[in-house]
């Protein structure tokens, strides 16, 4: 895979900044074309960064512009089914009179909660370490020449960021579903 098809967070940042100096540049010295090579180079890291971040989330998987799909910690996917249950039990408890299957639910939609959390951390965690070690492993290969190899370890590194956005997708989901409670 090629580095112009696979985006990273701080190439957006360096082409984001080198378009913003190089506008303000041209703004003190009066150079409009310079102001407007800056503009494309911000627009150009803002774009990277979205498909940096770029991930489409299914119960269960996450899938990223890089190509790589992954499936969810287990406990996310039971923690989250943990919570739909103990939530309807919790209802329906309400409706029916029933305190003890009110608590029931109450007890079993946080224990959902919890489970998914860990759920999270774990894929967060895993996903960090596969893109450090996938990107290490990938920078070595290349000085090596072994594109064999550096295919692997970029593969790795694609695979590790799509797990971790897609525990960031769903923590911040969660954060803004808190949010707005």
């Amino acid at each position: 895979m090629s580095t112009n098809d696979n985006t990273s967070t701080l190439k957006s940042y360096v082409d984001s900044a080198t378009g913003y100096v190089q506008n303000a540049l041209g703004s003190v010295i009066g150079s409009t074309g310079d102001q407007a090579e800056g503009d494309a180079k911000q627009r150009k890291g803002d774009a990277e960064y979205d498909a940096s971040h770029a991930t489409a989330k299914i119960p269960g998987f996450t899938a990223s512009s890089a190509g790589a799909v992954t499936k969810d910690d287990p406990d996310r996917t039971t923690g989250s089914w943990n919570q739909t249950v103990g939530s309807a039990k919790e209802t329906v408890g309400g409706l029916i009179g029933s305190e003890n299957l009110k608590q029931t639910g109450r007890q079993q939609n946080l224990e959902g909660q919890e489970q998914e959390a860990r759920g999270q951390l774990k894929d967060f965690g895993s996903g960090i370490s596969d893109r450090a070690a996938g990107a290490l492993g990938n920078a070595v290969a290349g000085v090596t020449g072994d594109r064999t190899k550096q295919a692997e370890y970029q593969r790795q590194h694609d695979v590790g960021k799509t797990q971790q956005r897609g525990a960031e997708h769903d923590i911040q989901k969660q954060a803004d579903a808190a949010s707005r409670d």
